[in-house]
């Protein structure tokens, strides 16, 4: 055997072990949990509860919550693959501030939620939690979904299913697939991947009105699929670009007050 042919084995072999290596901790690619469950109260936030959502299979969510004001909606919250509820709390006091209600569900593995995410899990979940808003009294009109990145993805799929007053999806992507296949073009994803949150095959079944919000600088899921988003979906839809904006930063360049009034614009 001649040494180019076995140079070209051992790198065949290489790969093929790499790409063994990137199917069997696919999630550990996608998910960044930060575990540590932290009270709302702990973090400065006031009118917040904890509130525990146990699923089929045995599992517990860990949620928080603060109802609402009379006669305002509430945003029922998917956060992004990195950290926890602790991380965004700041911002989810803005958007108390702002006079809505505001349930976030952590993923589980996140935030003391016991299991592992997946993307059947983490739908199934944002069911629970979209019921349990349900079950509180909140009709479809009063809630509001909001995605954040990972998170924009259960939103769509969650709006897919059931009715909301509307979606708003900060940072969203075509796919999963589509933003790995950005960070490691070498593999191929579009036949390892699991978790394939295929948004862009799904958006046209939202019945919903719908914001979009990216920043042009928006280096992890670039500008451009938020806006091939936008194209999918149907009316009535609007999309707003922060010039400055990076990758969940918006708050910064007006974001909460873009949202706000894009809600209270639907309520009138």
């Amino acid at each position: 055997m001649s040494s180019v042919i076995k140079i070209l084995l051992y790198v065949m072999g290489a790969y093929l072990a790499i790409v063994g290596i990137a199917y069997v901790a696919q999630r550990k690619f996608t998910y960044f949990p930060n575990a540590s469950r932290v009270a709302p109260a702990d973090t400065g936030l006031e009118g917040f509860r904890e509130v525990e959502l146990p699923t089929p299979d045995g599992e517990r969510v860990i949620a928080w919550y603060a109802p609402a004001p009379a006669g305002r909606p509430t945003i029922l919250y998917f956060h992004g693959n990195g950290g926890g509820l602790a991380n965004r709390a700041m911002r989810f006091g803005r958007y108390q501030n702002a006079g809505f209600g505001i349930f976030v569900m952590s993923y589980r593995g996140y935030s003391g939620s016991t299991g592992s995410p997946t993307e059947t899990h983490n739908i199934a979940d944002a069911r629970l939690a979209y019921d349990y808003l349900i079950k509180q009294g909140l009709k479809p009109a009063d809630i509001f979904l909001y995605g954040e990145s990972l998170g924009s993805g259960v939103a769509v799929q969650t709006a897919a299913a059931v009715p909301v007053a509307g979606v708003i999806l900060d940072a969203p992507y075509t796919s999963i697939v589509e933003v790995g296949a950005k960070a490691y073009p070498i593999l191929p994803l579009n036949w390892l991947m699991v978790d394939r949150c295929e948004s862009d095959k799904r958006i046209a079944s939202i019945n919903a009105p719908l914001l979009i919000l990216h920043g042009t600088r928006d280096q992890v899921i670039p500008l451009e699929m938020g806006q091939r988003m936008y194209a999918l979906a149907r009316e009535p839809k609007k999309i707003v670009v922060f010039p400055e904006g990076r990758h969940i930063d918006l708050d910064k360049y007006g974001a909460v007050d873009v949202v706000r009034d894009w809600i209270l614009a639907l309520r009138r």
